[in-house]
This record gives structure tokens, C-alpha cells and sequence, in this order.
């Protein structure tokens, strides 16, 4: 992929690759390796790639910024349109999202008031690995710049299109040995149907719909059983094709998800920074997941999805300050989110992400905010207020800057006082458990948002190991923290030009300290939060002592603490540390095998899960589950290699591979299983009961 070729939408690039011939789509892949690595001209509004001396391809962007027809695509050599020049252009460009381009061009053609281009702070959420494009402004997270004007559409990647009150899916138990966990351990496909993972209660699916996720279900397991390496160019863009049937049936959920997969696959194919194997495989269970269920007429509202949502008008505001978070992405972006709570306790932000990089992320935290007469700037909104009126607002929360916008500085409010005092009053796994409620079947975007809102607690520092912090709970200064929940504090963002490290140092030396924490939810790690900034504790003498300018709480990744804002050693009680790092029942538990099935099962394909059956080690991994008692995942995990290693024979008697549908039913089953039982150990570190239905 070349970061500097516009987005495509999903059709186009399906319908080039499908006018080849046989002979030139063997070539493809290799073609996209070399043109992806050409230079790209800029000609005016038109992008221009040398594929040759008399090979040219012209791109040229909509009012979206992407290339939304066929007819924008345009190749000078004599085969055109059906070239490998074209096809080989276009697979090299960045996946544009169908809704945000609708959006955009809808936007742009009734003159829309400018909002924040800003918001690639969506990177905060992890990276698919793709970097903006060039030619119309594009951001991190698919936000345009178009005819002079800025228009922010919501992000490709992670859009957080679902409503709040949109139900979600819900798991089956299922045996876990003597863990007393639970999971899901039944496949899910077009034939065999699995409605008990879904909620029901709503309207079955059209035919149009079930014939859709029938065919991206199918498009889907040939990638799964292909691997990695096999799945160019052409498997890429049947995923596309689907994915475009699936979005004209109204399947907003399942195309987003076969839009991620076929960026998380172009991102390992092309070992971008960005790309997380985890991410690939979660995209993947997502998608059959989905598409499973719907092709067996589950009633599930959730699955269906709903249409990703630009801003909208939110009348009059009245916002306090949060805290700031600096934002460094993967794809050369910095800069910074400021977040803000309103008087009835929703939550906002203020974003100015721009390319910069970590430069620009430490430039940005005393940049002017774009809202109000533009003396705020985000250090001082992050301990001030804004008084806002003609409010736009995005399904995230970010706050828009159009013309229509105005907005008045306030007086800043004490972590102790209205809103933000609320934040501390809830036990730490109360607020915890309202943000690991998705199971393995709920949609992924909307357990990501509800798992990535701050949560606030007062904790006491009992040790330190690395760069880790272990704390425990209190829930009053007077109350000993020998029986409280034990939390692992981990920074937020571990870059060198940013204060976290450091400030993590000067924690480590002072056990006994109480610190009021603001922080934002590990979602896969045991008991773990990332600190976003810290104030003292009320009525207590071993907290903090911070300066008046920094009114009541320091910002992890740009206030940096001294020996001066903390109490004398002497003042500090002594506590009880753990006897070296406390038990991690994730990592301790020989999931691990079950994981790397899972993980090798997308990377390499099937073949490479029928290797340990080959060498004699079928029930290799199995074994180990069972004397952990995890008798369930055993079961899957041979299933599943048995199931990859099944061979059938054509008429001629020639060994092939079997139809993919009953193993990427073995992987999913497996998939499902893992997650739903790593999601219960995790929720138990934090003192959750664990789902029962």
C-alpha cells in the first residue's frame, strides 16, 4: 500500500481485479509490491503513477478525497480498463470506508460548516497499519479536507457507530474444567446456525441480508484457510466485493469488519509498524462471527449495525475540564485530546492531532483550542471550562468547531466538587464491570468505546516492578489498604519525549503514597489501568502536595513531577507490597497454546495448524489443557487441527483441500471459546462474578 495514492472505494478495486484475466491475475500481487513503491505525481486534483513508458494511471479523487467510481481510474495503456496497471494501482491504495465517503460528498455538496479535521486522534484506539492519504487532506482517522473547507467524518478504522443503548450479543456457557470460567463452544456457520450466541427479540434478516452474509461468510473462510501469505490480491478483493453486497443489504457491522480484515491483511503482508497479529485475529472471529449468525437468520438488532453518524447539533453545553492526553499514532500523526464532563456526567473531548508526530504531540499541549475566541488553550481548558452554544457533536463525544459554534471560557472545577467528584465515589469494580460486559458476540466497535471511558478511583502505591506500579483500593484516607483490590498501573504511552516514564519513576520510590488516579481500562490484561493523570487525596497527609497553577491534578504525559510535589518519606504509612509480581490467572494459564492455534491458524493458513498432526503431536496442546482442566478447549483445539489436516480426493483422485466452510466452523468455534475464557479470567482479577448467560 502507498500512503500517498487516495483512498479507493471497496467496488472499484473489487471490479478492477475482477476484469483480469486468469493469467494476469498470477501477476498481481507481485505488481502491487512494485507499483506500491513508485513515486506519485501530483497534477492538480489528478494523482498520476509512471507504471511504464507508455503506462500511465491517473487517479482522481471526489469530493470525499477517494476514488468513489470507476471512471476515476483511468490508465493510458492499450488494455485499459482491464490492465494490470490499473487493477495493480488500485490495490495499492488505501481502503476507503463507504459511509464516511457518502457522508463526505453529501456534506460537501450542501456547503456544510467546517468541523475539526483534526480528529485523528482516533489513533488513541490502535492503528490498522494504513497510513492517510495524500492529495486531499486525510487524517489518521478518514477525515477529509475538501474544497478549502474541513469536513471531520467519522474514522474507518474504529468508528464507534453504534448507539449506547444498542443491544449487544450475549454468550452461552460452556465448560471450562475446573476454572469455573465460561465460553462459548459451539461453531457458527451459514449451515449449522448458532442463534443462542445472539440476543433475538428483533426482525429476521431479509433474504437480501442472509444471501449477503452467506457470501462474505464464504469469501471469509477461503482468507482464513488460505493464510496470510496466500491471501493477496485477489482473495482481498472478492473480500471487497462481499463486503460492498453486504453495505448495499444494509449489514453495517459485517462490512466494517471485512473492511478491518482486509487492512489487517494488507498490514502484515506489507510488516507495517502498526499491524498487531492480535488485531488480524480479532477481525477475522468478528466476521464470521457476524456473518454467521446472520446467515442464520439470527434476529439480533446488533448484528445488523447501524450507519455510521457525522456530527450532529448538541444546543447548549456546559463542559469542565478533564485532563489532557498527548496522542502519538502510528501513521506520523501527534498532538492531543483534551477531555471534558458535562453537568449531568457524559463525556467529551477537544482534539488537535495533526502530522507532526511526537513533536508535534508535545508542541500541542498548550496549543489553542479551536472553539470560543481562541485565547483557551488546551492546558488551560483541561483545568478551566467552556460554556458552549450551537454545539455539534460527533457519536464519540469530540466537540465540532464550525462557524456556528460558539463558546465562553469558565472557571475550572476541583476534582473534589460536582461532576468530576462523582468520578472517585464508585467502587473501582462496580465502574469496572459496566465496562466488560461484551462477550465474545457483541459488537466490538461499542465494547471498545465502553471500555475505553476514564475511570476514576483512589488508590494507595504498595510497589513497583519495571515500569509497573502496583496499587491497591481505598475507599476513605482512614481505611487500611491491606485488603483492597490490587490494580497494576502501566503508562499510558511509553515514548521517551513524553513525561509517563518518568513520572512513573518518581511513583516508584514512594510505597504508601495515595494518589487520586484517573485512567482509562486495560481491556486485556489482568486488574490493569493506564494513568492518564493523578491529583491528591482529600483529608490525608500522604498524597500529593502539586502547585496552585496546576489546580488540583497533574497530567501524566506533560506535567512533570518533582521531589517538591510529594509529602516526606516519613509521612508515608508503611504497606504490605506483594510478594513479587501478584498472580496474573491470564498469564499463568496454558491458554497460550490455544492462543498460538488461533494466531498460526491466520497467519499461516491452514496448513500450517495441520503441522503438529503431521509430526505426530495432534493432541500436543490438548493434553496440556486438559490437566489445567480447560477439557473444553481441548476438545477444540484437536477438532481443529484434526479438521486441518482432512484431505479429500477429486475425481481424478488427486489429493486437494476440502471445502473451507467446516474449518473456519473448527477456528471460530475455538476463537469464540478463547475469548469468552480469557475475558471471564480477566474479569475475575478484578473481583467480577463471571457471566452466566
Amino acid at each position: 500500500m502507498n500512503a500517498e495514492l487516495p483512498p479507493v472505494a471497496p467496488e472499484v478495486v473489487a471490479a478492477a481485479v475482477e476484469s483480469l484475466t486468469s493469467r494476469l491475475r498470477k501477476k498481481l500481487d507481485a505488481a502491487v509490491e512494485t507499483y506500491a513503491a513508485l513515486p506519485v505525481e501530483a497534477d492538480g486534483g489528478v494523482l498520476r503513477v509512471r507504471c511504464g513508458e507508455d503506462a500511465e494511471v491517473a487517479l482522481t479523487p471526489g469530493p470525499s478525497g477517494a476514488v468513489t467510481d470507476a471512471e476515476r481510474a483511468v490508465c493510458s495503456c492499450l488494455l485499459a480498463p482491464r490492465c494490470l496497471h490499473r487493477a495493480a494501482v488500485l490495490s495499492a491504495c488505501p481502503v476507503a470506508d463507504a459511509e464516511d465517503m457518502a457522508d463526505a460528498e453529501d456534506m460537501a455538496a450542501a456547503e456544510p460548516e467546517a468541523e475539526p479535521a483534526d480528529t485523528a486522534a482516533d489513533d488513541l484506539h490502535g492503528s490498522d497499519g494504513e497510513a492517510p492519504a495524500a492529495g486531499p487532506a486525510v487524517g489518521a482517522n478518514g477525515s477529509r479536507t475538501a474544497g478549502g473547507s474541513s469536513v471531520t467524518i467519522a474514522p474507518a478504522e474504529d468508528p464507534r457507530q453504534a448507539d449506547p443503548s444498542t443491544p449487544v450479543g450475549t454468550t452461552r456457557p460452556t465448560e471450562t474444567g475446573n476454572t469455573g470460567t465460561t465460553g462459548t463452544g459451539t461453531g457458527v456457520s451459514p449451515a449449522d446456525g448458532a442463534g443462542d450466541l445472539g440476543r433475538g427479540g428483533g426482525k429476521p434478516p431479509t433474504p437480501a441480508q442472509v444471501a449477503a452474509a452467506a457470501g462474505l461468510w464464504a469469501a471469509t473462510a477461503a482468507v482464513l484457510a488460505a493464510g496470510v501469505p496466500a491471501a493477496g490480491a485477489v482473495p482481498q478483493a472478492e473480500l471487497l466485493r462481499a463486503a460492498h453486497t453486504a453495505r448495499l443489504a444494509g449489514l453495517h457491522r459485517a462490512e466494517a469488519a471485512a473492511l478491518r480484515v482486509v487492512r489487517g491483511l494488507r498490514g502484515a503482508r506489507a510488516r507495517h509498524d502498526g499491524h498487531r497479529l492480535a488485531d488480524l485475529v480479532a477481525a477475522v472471529r468478528e466476521l464470521l462471527l457476524t456473518t454467521g449468525l446472520l446467515a442464520s437468520a439470527d434476529t439480533d438488532p446488533a448484528l445488523v449495525g447501524t450507519a455510521r453518524r457525522a456530527y450532529r447539533p448538541g444546543g447548549g453545553l456546559r463542559v469542565h475540564g478533564v485532563c489532557r492526553e498527548p496522542v502519538i499514532s502510528a501513521t506520523g500523526y501527534g498532538g492531543v485530546v483534551t477531555h471534558l464532563i458535562s453537568d449531568d456526567g457524559s463525556w467529551y473531548s477537544v482534539a488537535d492531532v495533526k502530522p507532526g508526530g511526537p513533536a508535534r504531540a508535545r508542541g500541542a499541549a498548550k496549543a489553542t483550542v479551536a472553539l470560543g475566541s481562541g485565547t483557551l488553550d488546551h492546558a488551560g481548558l483541561s483545568r478551566g471550562g467552556l460554556l458552549i452554544s450551537g454545539a455539534t457533536v460527533s457519536p464519540e463525544g469530540r466537540l465540532g468547531s464550525g462557524k456556528g459554534v460558539r463558546a465562553t471560557p469558565l472557571a475550572g472545577l476541583s476534582w473534589t466538587a460536582g461532576p468530576l467528584a462523582a468520578l472517585f465515589a464508585r467502587p473501582l469494580a462496580e465502574a469496572v464491570a459496566e465496562r466488560l460486559t461484551g462477550g465474545p458476540g457483541a459488537d466490538p466497535e461499542q465494547a471498545e468505546l465502553e471500555a475505553r471511558r476514564l475511570i476514576g478511583c483512589d488508590l494507595v502505591l504498595v510497589g513497583a516492578a519495571g515500569d509497573h506500579l502496583f496499587a491497591r483500593e481505598v475507599s476513605g484516607s482512614g481505611e487500611s489498604a491491606d485488603s483492597g483490590l490490587l490494580v497494576r498501573l502501566t503508562p499510558a504511552n511509553g515514548h521517551p519525549d513524553l513525561a509517563h516514564t518518568a513520572n512513573f519513576r518518581q511513583l516508584a520510590g514512594r510505597p504508601g503514597l495515595r494518589i487520586r488516579v484517573l485512567g482509562r481500562l486495560e481491556p486485556d490484561r489482568a486488574a490493569t489501568l493506564r494513568p492518564l493523570a493523578i491529583g491528591p487525596v482529600p483529608g490525608t497527609e500522604a498524597t500529593l502536595r502539586l502547585p496552585d497553577e496546576w489546580q488540583g491534578h497533574a497530567d501524566l504525559g506533560y506535567d512533570r513531577l518533582r521531589g517538591a510535589h510529594f509529602p516526606p518519606q516519613d509521612a508515608l504509612p508503611e504497606v504490605d507490597g506483594p510478594a513479587g509480581a501478584p498472580a496474573d490467572p491470564l498469564a499463568e494459564a496454558p491458554l497460550w497454546r490455544l492462543r498460538r492455534l488461533v494466531e498460526v491458524a491466520v497467519s499461516g493458513g491452514r496448513r500450517a495448524v495441520a503441522e503438529p498432526a503431521r509430526d505426530s503431536d495432534r493432541d500436543g496442546a490438548g493434553a496440556a489443557l486438559r490437566r489445567s482442566g480447560f477439557t473444553a478447549g481441548a476438545d477444540l483445539a484437536t477438532a481443529l487441527t484434526a479438521e486441518a489436516d482432512r484431505r479429500s480426493r477429486d475425481v481424478f483422485g488427486r489429493v486437494t483441500d476440502p471445502d473451507p466452510d467446516r474449518y473456519a466452523r473448527a477456528w471460530l468455534a475455538t476463537a469464540v471459546y478463547l475469548t469468552g475464557t480469557e475475558r471471564a479470567l480477566i474479569q475475575s482479577t478484578w473481583r467480577l462474578p463471571t457471566p452466566t448467560t
